[in-house]
């Protein structure tokens, strides 16, 4: 049987409705540990279920390592952390070759890195120099690593979880812009609510430490992806997401004000990728296998602050790449359906 074959018939067997009840699953079993931030959940499982990756950012403490970790106990599927510090090589990331002894002769055998796991917790990335950050690049583009002219597949799914804190911070690095572009969404963690830190503080100072179980396999994950990408999307749907990405860039004539004075450059080809990837999961999880124009605004945030480069005027003025997005979003009409 060939491979589109299986694939199709895998999708057959899983129906939207229990896509549904599948993600609602995973994330009340992530609630079991981590408070509030249920837009956080639900765009890092939409990075998961894209088959992508997601970048959290934000201060010290807000518990974006305890998400990752959460998921990871929800998912049966291989873990792997790398701490990321400014001595950090690239080898330690992707593996390397080492002599050993075999049958009285030495030979070199490849030992496979922290990279080679099913979900990778990439913590505190940009703490690292910008030569071991780009060692990601093949990983989560190609999902395989290059070592000695030898390429090695990673297993699916494949799903690198960053952390980063705020550039201002000391000891960090900013990331390459050709590794901001692999992530699906850059989300920012924000600070819990009075109510949600007086839980966190009973949960976290009291004798029995939450925990979550698994609900999930990497089998069906690998099945919901490919759910995801059978989602059939309308041609003006598409054609309202390349419009929003090609407004980001300041050529463009139908690009707002803010983006033509303080914008270098805008996104690629994956941000509108992103749009409709995220934007066909964010159906399936409303229970609709339709991908509709708020599917697509509800994503374009995560999905284009990242891809959005200022220049030295939008910087100076303290222009953020969310007002640029969010300008977009209200330039650029919805197409109207005859």
């Amino acid at each position: 049987m060939d491979t589109t074959t299986t694939a199709e018939a895998a999708v057959s067997r899983l129906a939207p409705e229990a896509f549904a009840e599948r993600a609602a699953a995973i994330e009340r079993e992530v609630g079991k540990v981590i408070v509030g931030q249920r837009e956080l959940v639900r765009q890092t499982l939409t990075g998961l279920l894209a088959n992508s990756h997601v970048l959290l950012e934000g201060v010290p403490g807000l518990g974006k390592t305890m998400l990752v970790r959460t998921i990871a106990d929800v998912i049966d599927c291989t873990f792997s952390r790398i701490q990321f510090t400014p001595d950090l090589m690239p080898a330690d990331i992707t593996g390397t070759n080492i002599l050993v002894e075999e049958e009285g002769r030495r030979v070199f055998r490849f030992q496979a890195g922290p990279i080679f796991a099913n979900l990778v917790l990439a913590d505190e990335i940009n703490r690292a120099t910008p030569k071991t950050q780009s060692s990601l690049l093949e990983a989560m583009q190609e999902h395989q690593v290059t070592v000695a002219r030898n390429r090695y597949a990673l297993d699916p799914p494949f799903f690198v979880l960053a952390t980063q804190n705020p550039l201002e911070m000391e000891g960090t690095y900013p990331l390459p812009e050709a590794q901001l572009d692999r992530f699906l969404f850059k989300v920012m963690v924000p600070f819990p609510s009075e109510e949600d830190l007086v839980a966190i503080m009973d949960r976290t100072t009291g004798a029995d430490a939450p925990s979550a179980g698994k609900v999930t396999s990497v089998a069906e994950i690998v099945e919901m992806q490919r759910l995801a990408r059978a989602v059939p999307i309308a041609p003006h749907i598409t054609a309202y997401a390349v419009s929003l990405l090609a407004s980001t860039h300041p050529d463009q004539t139908r690009a707002p004000q803010l983006v033509r004075d303080y914008v270098r450059y805008g996104g690629s080809p994956r941000g509108a990728q992103a749009l409709v990837s995220a934007g066909k999961i964010y159906a399936l999880l409303d229970g609709r296998f339709n991908v509709s124009i708020e599917d697509i605004r509800a994503v374009a945030l995560p999905a284009l602050r990242h891809r959005v480069i200022l220049n030295f005027e939008g910087e100076a003025e303290g222009i953020t790449p969310e007002a640029i997005v969010r300008s977009v979003l209200d330039a650029v009409a919805p197409p109207s359906v005859e």
